[in-house]
């Protein structure tokens, strides 16, 4: 009997671990930013045609990881096991059907679970959403063998910490830039290096050639078509997967630039994202996807950066994904003198998580990124360790956020 019992807790134990660190681990890697999985849910607006509800994508992001990563620590903490399991359920059987569905369709490549720290197949999402659902089944029958680490006395003191921290930690996050980052313009990252895939573990593609001849169509390869054969009648080119490989971590980077004609409009120009990369010197690139929402209380700054970048022979480059008619409109409003460049939308949103922001290069490695509210003086723009007052950053947030628990659990011993 004893043994029956001992094994029982093992596994309700073992449940609340496996379901809590998912959830918790889950909620903080998006805390750390919220902007990129508001980005996630505008994917999926975009393909179930509801972009009306753009506007909502970020306060939806900021509940969910929130409601994550609070949920997480309660099952870890054992703080209202019953009503916490219940939740989880709740979750759990939403998100499960949801992402088998995600899985069958593949509306979005990542469902973006885990951020961008780690990204996983919607295959892989399901079956461990699966894993987490079973778990969690079992944890709501069982609710009471988990073993709570807080008593009644400072239950809701816990319980409003680990809330208010990670609201805080949430928009700290996304007022600011996001201090872990995961992405391929992250500080220290060669933008040229991961444009790059060995071409022999690259995607394996075959050319077919669609012929006709007496009204049948018939496939062929490049090794076989009948190209010096006039009694087949060409019909289409079709390119076809034969193995999928690997994909370099930034496929779609692209500069091109934007030039003032003499009857001053802008067009597009030449791409000239060889030229930026390749470039010996300090880059700084203004990072805005777009000038409509941009946030221009620190304009002026950017404008002093732009001016020392020419005084010291430094290229300075304004990248939007707007369109020439709006950079067109803005340049008149404001009158910078910037060279403006187009890139796409969604490369600007991942390069940097600020609206507008700066990245410093030099010959394509990124060696220093900052949000509009950061942006630091002339004398420190080339020698500003930003990396490693990220990391302190993060050292920081985690003392915060364990520091007062352990307080509270002495607190709670003595009582």
């Amino acid at each position: 009997m004893k043994q029956n019992i001992s094994f029982d807790k093992t596994v309700v134990e073992l449940s609340r671990v496996i379901v809590g660190v998912t959830f918790a681990f889950s909620g903080f890697v998006k805390a750390v930013d919220p902007l990129g999985f508001t980005y996630k849910i505008q994917d999926y607006l975009i393909t179930l045609n509801l972009t009306e509800l753009f506007s909502l994508a970020l306060p939806a992001a900021l509940f969910m990881v929130v409601s994550e990563f609070t949920l997480g620590v309660f099952l870890l903490l054992g703080i209202y096991r019953k009503a916490t399991t219940r939740f989880i359920g709740l979750f759990m059987v939403f998100f499960t059907p949801l992402t088998l569905w995600i899985a069958l369709t593949n509306p979005v490549e990542d469902c973006g679970c885990f951020g961008d720290a780690l990204i996983i197949s919607n295959w892989q999402t399901f079956y461990k959403n699966v894993i987490v659902l079973a778990g969690t089944i079992l944890l709501i029958f069982k609710w009471k063998k988990i073993s709570p680490l807080f008593s009644p006395k400072t239950v809701t003191l816990t319980a409003v910490f680990v809330v208010l921290y990670g609201v805080l930690f949430s928009l700290h996050n996304t007022y600011r830039l996001p201090i872990m980052d995961f992405r391929p313009y992250k500080i220290g990252a060669n933008i040229p290096a991961q444009m790059f895939v060995d071409p022999d573990k690259a995607d394996i593609v075959e050319t077919i050639f669609i012929y006709s001849k007496d009204g049948i169509e018939k496939e062929f390869t490049e090794t076989d078509y009948p190209w010096n054969d006039s009694s087949w009648t060409f019909i289409n080119m079709e390119t076809r997967l034969v193995k999928e490989g690997e994909k370099p971590a930034i496929e779609d980077f692209a500069i091109e630039s934007l030039y003032q004609d003499e009857a001053g409009v802008w067009n597009v120009g030449g791409d000239i994202t060889d030229l930026v990369l390749s470039d010996t010197t300090f880059t700084f690139l203004m990072v805005s996807y777009s000038l409509e929402k941009m946030n221009e209380r620190n304009l002026d700054r950017f404008e002093e950066i732009a001016k020392y970048a020419d005084d010291n022979g430094y290229s300075f480059y304004c990248l939007t994904a707007s369109s020439s008619e709006v950079v067109g409109e803005w340049e008149v409003k404001h009158n910078t003198g910037m060279q403006f460049c187009h890139v796409d939308e969604r490369t600007l949103k991942t390069m940097i998580r600020a609206n507008p922001g700066l990245m410093l290069i030099r010959e394509g490695v990124v060696i220093n990124k900052w949000g509009d509210s950061k942006l630091p003086s002339t004398d420190n723009l080339l020698n500003r360790d930003s990396k490693s007052g990220k990391e302190a950053e993060l050292l920081i947030s985690l003392i915060l956020f364990f520091v007062p628990l352990l307080i509270l659990k002495v607190t709670d011993r003595k009582k």
